[in-house]
């Protein structure tokens, strides 16, 4: 028996995009002022690569707990805690640039930072409620939902530093308003139910599959497939927010405006989910590996761009290409990753994907960070296409091998 008609999954589904909306609108205005807010704070310009990496870190402290968390007692409370440690984080980081203290800002950085770690594993939700032949693009419905966030840095951030000189004063309200944005997914995902680990239960049950303990991590990562999109997922995911998160001061030092800086990141986030559904279908059929290679591919193209763009509308359409190569690359390797794991394991797997994944960024902002400000942009952006191009070769390469693209697991 199919699983839709006993459960509400398409209204699951729109709960868990509009999570994401809310999550991406957070996210956008800590990509786009982090840098900037921690500099203000501190009065120390070689940091700049530390705003990023406090969340990067503390992402993916948060993700492997929370994904194992996931596993026991469910998704829906798991990521709704996340979503109260973002509206605590944001307004902390509010109450920091008030009184002007380094520490508040770093603490609150640290709660938004796991909040994203928390809540972007609402891809292992998605992932629960769609068979295997239907995965790329049920995670991509609910990944779908970010675009929308993309809106709310020209509609909400960007008016709130019109006409105002950039000062910790000027970044208490749009903290707060990140905050309420994310009270609302909190709302949001209160209402799904049930619990998509429970549908991912009776799917595999309709599908005949009898219930296994769930193996180690250990054993889980060798198995075949897993290597390869546990490495692009690492690329793809660190190689993008560690250019993303940077790219608000670099607009800010080519001389533009910090309500600019939205333009740049609202295309990019285009980028990343426009063509989402598109995307989730074509990897449903053509296979989760070349989508692997073709996204990284695509976002090496795109950071090279950098070493010549200065203008907004040509750093906004490197920026939009990083998104797009991001999008098949990234919704490749977790719907592998989905593949190969039971619902017993799928959470702590995807956990420990964004745990490397957000660890790697953190380290590649900070070295970022410094490249820029001692080397420049050239040398950033080359360091930034290496690092998703030579995993491009090797998967390419492991393929030519004779390693094939692999079927879904199943357990009988």
């Amino acid at each position: 028996m199919d699983a839709e008609p006993r459960f509400p999954i398409g209204r699951n589904t729109i709960l868990l995009a509009a999570t994401l909306t809310c999550l991406s609108g957070m996210v956008q205005l800590a990509v786009a002022v982090a840098t900037v807010t921690l500099v203000l704070v501190t009065g120390i310009e070689s940091i700049l690569g530390l705003g990023p990496a406090i969340f990067l870190l503390a992402a993916a402290g948060a993700a492997l707990p929370a994904g194992r968390a996931m596993d026991r007692a469910g998704r829906v409370p798991v990521l709704a805690a996340g979503a109260c440690s973002g509206i605590a984080g944001c307004c902390v980081t509010a109450l920091g640039c008030e009184v002007e203290s380094a520490v508040l800002v770093i603490a609150g950085f640290a709660l938004v930072g796991v909040a994203i770690g928390t809540v972007l594993l609402a891809r292992a939700a998605a992932a629960d409620m769609y068979p295997p032949h239907r995965r790329a693009r049920g995670i991509s419905l609910v990944l779908f939902g970010s675009l929308f966030g993309a809106a709310l840095g020209p509609l909400v951030f960007r008016p709130l530093f019109a006409g105002k000189e950039l000062d910790t004063e000027a970044l208490v309200l749009p903290w707060l308003a990140a905050g309420g944005i994310m009270a609302l997914g909190l709302v949001l995902l209160l209402l799904v139910r049930p619990d998509p680990r429970a549908i991912a239960v009776a799917l595999a049950h309709d599908a005949g599959d009898v219930p296994q303990r769930a193996a180690p991590l250990r054993e889980i990562v060798r198995r075949p497939g897993v290597p390869t999109a546990l490495v692009a997922a690492v690329a793809s995911f660190a190689g993008m927010v560690s250019v993303m998160n940077l790219t608000g001061y670099i607009v800010i030092d080519h001389g533009h405006h910090q309500a600019d800086v939205f333009t740049v990141i609202s295309l990019h986030i285009v980028g990343m989910y426009a063509l989402v559904l598109v995307i989730g279908e074509l990897i449903d059929r053509l296979g989760r590996r070349p989508g692997q290679i073709a996204g990284l591919a695509l976002m090496g193209l795109s950071t090279l761009g950098l070493v010549w763009f200065q203008s907004v509308v040509w750093t906004s359409v490197s920026l939009f290409g990083l998104g797009l190569g991001w999008n098949v690359s990234y919704v490749a390797a977790a719907s592998e990753l989905a593949d190969r794991a039971l619902p017993a394991e799928r959470g702590k797997l995807i956990g420990f994907s964004d745990l490397l994944s957000s660890f790697t960024g953190a380290s590649l902002a900070l070295l970022g960070g410094l490249a820029y400000s001692d080397l420049g942009v050239a040398a950033f952006a080359l360091g930034a296409t290496a690092f998703v191009a030579v995993p491009a070769a090797w998967i390419l390469l492991q393929s030519a091998a004779g390693a094939p693209d692999v079927r879904p697991l199943s357990v009988k």
